[in-house]
């Protein structure tokens, strides 16, 4: 109450001030001041919101509990479902609230204990302490009701999620930052300002675009990943290298990839900013004689004010400039893929297998169809397909990866795709599908902002027999198929779960042509 009251003694008088002329004389500048900071103390000297007994019901994307007391929504950070807990409230807006956890009274039966050392600063896996199979069936919830509240789909007969058979180490590619400003911890803040190692490798902490969180192990992607990042950044620490700095735009390392195929081989880029030619050549013969199990060893120097590469030239330090990557055929064989440095694959290659495996099945092919892959990428699915088609046309808009599509079919001695570069709208134009010819199937896989109005009315024009929608985003996905609706029936979905510990879901979907 006496909050309250104060507040309201603050905004009487700055009412007060305001009322007879506008803000001129030093007098009235300096009481604004003084205002505001009382204000500004009060609230900050103000007893927290604690709320005992919640329980948390649901989970939100961000990885946080769901909970609810006298109509507000209440998310709690590293709450499970099933959990009942005692939270304080840390931000509070008029019909929800962000809390933390003081204690947990019960805790939910799926609740585990989370793996990584790094959880809850880390921006990845936040969903780590609750059981996999807890997390595949929210995926499934989250799917269901997307699809059923934005496109009001029956989802009766929605198939049941196909997990991940690996749930750790299971990313064939992990970019890292370098920074001159590492997230400190509460043990940091106990040493002396000059006894704080402040550079780091790492990833970026979430909202927080110049800090990095320095990684000591991670668990997404399978050796020689983490012995890599530590021995690049032991070297740089002993040699003095400076780590980039985000605000400034000045420093010598900026960025690190690693990626990995089943095949074994592995690429690294080193993406440098302002070094010597010197400090450059030290540090990749020091990788390159410290990792021989490395197939290729690329660097780029990029000076911009973001990190994007693809505008980059890269440069080939020793090996070959790309790597391999192969996918298993239903019939035996198999199809292989060449991955440069800005190439396109799906980050999960196992799972990838069974989710165009899955596409497949939903396309149902008898052999004769002409299938257009629209957001084709480096032609993965394209390639998958081709032998089970007449013909497969490509359509991407970055020109980088339809150069890939192209190699990958050349490499694969496959002859019946073409494959072309441009915005997906101004493509598939109807004298394109004149001289392409009207596909028997369509299958769509955009990215997570779902496909253009112009791309969705072509479709609908075209009239394909069937459409296999692949989406990373179940919202806009449903957004299209509610568009889509007007002319096809939602015949079969199915989610697949590429991301383990993440709320992120991909989801495929058939469409029939209405008869």
């Amino acid at each position: 109450m006496k909050v309250v009251l104060m507040e309201l003694v603050l905004y009487a008088l700055l009412i007060l001030l305001c009322s007879n002329s506008p803000l001129k004389t030093p007098f009235q500048l300096s009481a604004f001041t003084v205002i505001f900071a009382a204000m500004s103390r009060n609230r900050r000297n103000a007893e927290p919101i604690r709320i005992e007994g919640l329980s948390i019901v649901d989970i939100a994307e961000e990885g946080k509990g769901v909970g609810k007391a006298d109509e507000l929504v209440i998310f709690v950070d590293k709450a499970v479902p099933g959990d009942v807990v005692d939270v304080r409230l840390v931000k509070k807006k008029k019909n929800f609230a962000e809390a933390v956890i003081e204690k947990i009274q019960t805790p939910s039966t799926l609740r585990q204990q989370a793996f990584c050392s790094h959880f809850g600063t880390c921006g990845g896996c936040k969903w780590q302490h609750m059981e996999y199979e807890a997390q595949l069936k929210f995926k499934q919830k989250n799917v269901e009701a997307a699809l059923q509240r934005l496109a009001k789909i029956d989802t009766s007969g929605m198939e049941p999620i196909l997990g991940s058979a690996e749930n750790k180490y299971y990313r064939n590619k992990l970019e890292y930052t370098f920074s001159n400003k590492r997230w400190l911890d509460a043990a940091d803040m106990e040493l002396e300002a000059e006894g704080r190692e402040m550079n780091a490798l790492g990833f970026h902490v979430p909202l927080r675009f110049d800090k990095i969180l320095d990684i000591s192990h991670c668990y997404l992607q399978a050796e020689p990943s983490n012995n890599l990042r530590l021995g690049i950044r032991a070297y740089a620490l002993a040699h003095e290298l400076s780590f980039y700095d985000l605000r400034n735009h000045e420093g010598a390392l900026r960025n690190l990839i690693i990626r990995t195929s089943s095949t074994g081989e592995v690429m690294v880029v080193v993406v440098f900013a302002y070094a010597s030619q010197a400090q450059i050549d030290g540090l990749m013969e020091h990788v390159k004689t410290s990792f021989p199990e490395i197939t290729s060893l690329l660097y780029i120097v990029n000076q911009k004010r973001n990190d994007t590469i693809f505008d980059q030239e890269v440069i080939t330090y020793a090996g070959r400039d790309h790597i391999y990557e192969q996918m298993p055929l239903e019939n035996g064989g198999s199809v292989n893929f060449k991955i440069g440095a800005k190439s396109f694959y799906q980050t999960n290659s196992a799972q990838a297998y069974q989710l165009y495996k899955i596409t497949k099945e939903f396309a149902g092919f008898k052999g004769d169809e002409l299938v257009y892959d629209l957001y084709t990428g480096a032609g993965t699915i394209a390639n998958f397909v081709a032998a089970s088609v007449k013909q497969v046309v490509g359509i991407e808009y970055v020109p980088t990866a339809i150069e890939d599509a192209k190699y990958n079919s050349q490499l694969n001695k496959i002859d019946n795709t073409t494959f072309y570069a441009g915005d997906m709208k101004d493509i598939l134009t109807p004298h394109f599908i004149a001289e392409h010819g009207k596909p028997d199937v369509v299958i769509t896989d955009p990215p997570r902002a779902g496909m253009h109005a112009d791309v969705v009315e072509r479709l609908l024009e075209m009239e394909a027999e069937k459409i296999v929608y692949v989406s990373c985003n179940a919202a806009t996905q449903a957004r299209d198929l509610a568009l889509l609706k007007e002319k096809y029936d939602v015949v079969r979905i199915k989610p697949v779960d590429m991301f383990p510990h993440t709320q992120h879901v991909e989801n495929v979907v058939l469409l029939q042509l209405n008869k």
